[in-house]
């Protein structure tokens, strides 16, 4: 198939079984699986992750839960702190229509939610944020939560303590499949270890919840988990292959770029840059992915520079250059944003050609 580029393109048969494969993981080990949705934002997948066993969803935006209620979910936890009034008329708004759980990780950020609460006449259920090594969000795993958690208690009357959720997002730096494994066990030991604490203190901890797509795989390691939250696993990326989560042929999601010029013997150029791709070189610290992307079929190329509508691809060894018109097909680095960019995706791999819109281009 021949595209007008740059052109995002999903397989969709890889989608498929990507959703069936963590979703199989989940099902043995009696995980819930609330996947993140910031990692596509497309209905039509959220319906397939839905169909597969996914017991509701993870939104970083209260734009991304407003859009799957309009397709009928209902079930969200928001993995974000949220503050300011226009944030609180928005959730407020979304309260009246879904079962959402709300992060927090402050006396501040609970007392925004009671005043919400007590002026709804109800009860909130909210998730604490617990650090596991990102040092990001999150209050630190042990009695600093539980500090936290009795301020709440004591201050805070129309809010529940539903649970626990924490992401290892310095995942992203390791090195090696047993790194990833020694991160999985510490983010998994943050929310259960700090779940048995509270819960000696009378507190009553439904929910313990971990969630990133490279220590998905290890969550079962740790007794105690009973909800993971991945999200890019429905594409993967050349992130995930380089940290060695997936080979390249799991990735669901590429870029299509057409050859347009060809300025020297060792180079050649494409017509997508950083707009689509991003400059993305590896979340969090990353050291394992070259260049801008993985160039399918090309292995003696690389794809070294991306200006805004250009990418300039070198030769990295001994292979012949695609012609002026012809068309690579490469995985991103990092697929969630490209996503984010997209007016719409291409789907391959069903009876007939099809395209997806994008249901929240942007949004906040």
């Amino acid at each position: 198939m021949y595209f007008d580029t740059p052109a995002v393109v999903i397989d969709y048969q890889k989608l498929l079984y990507n959703i069936q494969d963590m979703a199989t993981y989940a099902a043995e080990h009696n995980f819930a699986l609330r996947p993140h949705v910031k990692a596509h934002r497309l209905p039509q997948i959220a319906k397939l992750q839905i169909e597969h066993g996914a017991t509701g969803f993870t939104c970083a935006k209260i734009s991304e839960a407003a859009m799957l209620l309009a397709h009928q979910h209902n079930d969200f936890l928001l993995a974000h702190q949220l503050a300011g009034p226009i944030k609180m008329k928005k959730l407020n708004q979304l309260l009246e229509q879904a079962d959402v759980i709300i992060g927090c990780d402050s006396v501040e950020g609970a007392s925004l939610l009671q005043q919400l609460a007590t002026e709804r006449a109800q009860t909130i259920n909210i998730a604490l944020e617990v650090d596991s090594g990102l040092h990001r969000c999150g209050t630190q795993p042990g009695s600093e939560t539980l500090e936290l958690a009795i301020a709440i208690r004591r201050q805070c009357p129309n809010l529940r303590i539903k649970g626990l959720f924490t992401h290892a997002g310095q995942a992203y730096a390791a090195t090696s499949r047993e790194q990833l494994r020694e991160i999985a066990k510490i983010e998994a030991h943050s929310v259960v270890d700090t779940a048995a604490l509270l819960t000696a203190n009378g507190f009553s901890i439904d929910l313990i919840s971990v969630g990133s797509t490279p220590t998905a795989q290890f969550s079962h390691l740790v007794p105690g988990v009973n909800e993971i939250r991945p999200g890019n696993y429905v594409f993967y990326d050349a992130i995930q292959v380089g940290l060695g989560v997936v080979p390249q042929e799991r990735c669901a999601l590429t870029v299509v770029a057409t050859v347009i010029s060809r300025p020297a013997a060792d180079r050649v150029v494409i017509d997508t840059g950083s707009k689509v791709l991003g400059l993305d070189k590896g979340a969090h610290g990353i050291s394992l992915v070259r260049g801008f992307g993985i160039l399918l079929g090309w292995p003696h190329l690389s794809l070294e520079r991306l200006s805004e509508e250009h990418g300039v691809i070198i030769k990295t060894a001994d292979g012949p250059l695609p012609e002026i018109g012809q068309q690579i097909a490469i995985i991103p680095n990092h697929a969630c944003p490209v996503l984010y960019r997209a007016d719409l995706v291409h789907v391959t791999g069903l009876n007939e050609e099809t395209v997806w819109p994008s249901a929240m281009r942007g949004s906040r």
